[in-house]
């Protein structure tokens, strides 16, 4: 059976071409620097992205961890929404590797962190506080619907946290997705953080890691936290030369990604007892809601869609994140809403 995998980007396998540049990768040491494929992916992501350097990691998770580690010491807080995937999904390392104390604020509907709540946040010098040292920004917006967050807002939250002394993170496991959204190099959304991660592994089709970019004195501190996390890598040029592929021919096409989400939004709005949530559709993400007097919860509905050979996340009693990426084609978008549409009719 040929399956539909709409449970995340993550899911995707690297291309042909990928598996290729991983076979014939030149490669050495890289907890020596002396990986030269892993020396130019770092290279190219920093370009990329505008900053003096960069360093390949495991995950975007472990990327994440590091900034924090780097930009704050045991006591101090990060300031970041409660939709944050750093808050919510990243298993509570800050707090529990960092000793760093998460200070949550609301994530609006669009996806931002509001202006005021941001300033509000920001502790006065008072032994009975944790020092605020360090405000992160997620784009795009996972939790929030896959929502891409503009220049000129991601200027404003830096400003505010420049003018209160705190560093400022950007978890971008999707900036590209965010930047093709707004039709913007992605350098324009990041230029005002200290640190950014961005994710190779997930709509880019990259096996494996992530990329933390940010200035030399940054990433020298970040190397050694790296290490201390048992994140120092040997010939990781195998998993590099993917990633550089990924850089050089998967960002422009996010594109088709963002138009099939379109699509499976459009259709599966006309489906009886399915509503669009979240916005939807956004970048590459499709969040939906079942009517509740259709009697099928979305755990029995992914089953019975598990069967026809289509996979989905579920995220609710009645809800579903649906991603499209690279293995999702034209032709399985039609399928994807017959299925759905079949599965909520026999109920």
């Amino acid at each position: 059976m040929k399956w539909i995998d709409l449970r995340s980007d993550t899911v995707t396998q690297p291309t042909e071409k990928m598996r290729q540049a991983m076979a014939t990768a030149v490669v050495g040491d890289d907890v020596y620097g002396e990986d030269p494929t892993v020396n130019r992916l770092q290279a190219m992501a920093a370009e990329r992205l505008g900053k003096e350097a960069a360093l390949f990691v495991a995950s975007g998770t472990m990327g994440n961890l590091i900034a924090v580690l780097v930009q704050c010491c045991r006591g101090d807080e990060a300031i970041m929404g409660d939709c944050a995937h750093t808050f919510v999904y990243e298993g509570g390392g800050t707090a529990a590797l960092g000793g760093v104390h998460p200070h949550t604020i609301p994530n609006q509907p669009d996806g931002t962190l509001l202006i005021e709540d941001i300033r509000h946040a920001v502790r006065g010098d008072d032994p009975h506080f944790p020092r605020s040292k360090l405000l992160i920004l997620e784009n795009t917006q996972n939790k929030c619907g896959g929502l891409s967050i503009s220049r000129d807002y991601m200027l404003e939250a830096a400003s505010v946290a420049r003018e209160n002394g705190l560093a400022v993170h950007l978890d971008g496991a999707r900036i590209f997705n965010a930047a093709v959204d707004q039709g913007v190099p992605a350098l324009d959304l990041v230029d005002m953080v200290d640190s950014v991660t961005f994710c190779l592994s997930k709509g880019l089709c990259a096996p494996v890691g992530s990329v933390l970019c940010g200035s030399k004195d940054f990433i020298a501190e970040a190397v050694r936290i790296r290490k201390q996390l048992g994140g120092g890598m040997r010939q990781a040029g195998i998993l590099a030369a993917a990633g550089i592929v990924a850089l050089d021919e998967m960002v422009d096409r996010l594109a088709e990604d963002h138009a099939h989400a379109r699509e499976l939004a459009e259709g599966l709005a006309q489906v009886e007892g399915i509503r669009l949530d979240k916005g939807s559709p956004n970048t590459n993400m499709v969040y939906i809601e079942l009517d509740p007097a259709k009697g099928i919860a979305a755990a029995d509905c992914a089953q019975a869609l598990k069967e026809k050979g289509i996979l989905v996340g579920v995220t609710g009693p009645r809800h579903f994140r649906l991603l499209c990426h690279y293995w999702i084609k034209d032709e399985d978008i039609p399928q994807i809403i017959r299925g759905f549409e079949s599965v909520l009719n026999s109920n």
